[in-house]
């Protein structure tokens, strides 16, 4: 009588025509579907985004300057007359930003002074201008 050895390899064939058989119904389906589109709804008029920010600059001697556009020249202003341009600003376009950059050797108090100010104007959208380091 001849005993049978016990077999210790895993059979693999049932497993790749498992695959194959998976392989060809997506390779078959895959043109089938349809890349939908949304349409999204239309209104009369859109929000517009926002303009340039204003610029405010407080020099090292504590001075201010301020700049409406980023291309044009600043311009040395008082304390007062900086507030009413911005508030003349802010009426023609609430949202429009404004920034506050400093100089590196400036007191930090005196930056948080013409934020404060900007604050007491409901100023809503103020930030702080940095330089990118290296």
């Amino acid at each position: 009588m001849r005993q049978r050895r016990l077999m210790n390899q895993i059979n693999v064939v049932p497993y790749i025509d498992v695959m194959l058989v998976l392989l060809v119904i997506f390779m078959v389906t895959a043109p089938l579907i349809q890349v939908s589109t949304v349409d999204v709804p239309t209104v009369g008029k859109a929000s517009q985004a926002p303009g340039d920010p204003l610029q405010i600059i407080v020099k090292a001697d504590r001075t201010l300057a301020f700049r409406a556009t980023p291309n044009a020249a600043p311009r040395d202003v008082s304390r007062d007359e900086l507030l009413r341009l911005v508030a003349e600003a802010q009426q023609q376009n609430p949202q429009q930003a404004v920034v506050v950059a400093g100089d590196k050797n400036v007191r930090y108090e005196a930056i948080m002074q013409v934020m404060d100010d900007l604050q007491q104007q409901q100023v809503a959208r103020v930030g702080l201008l940095v330089q990118q380091g290296k």
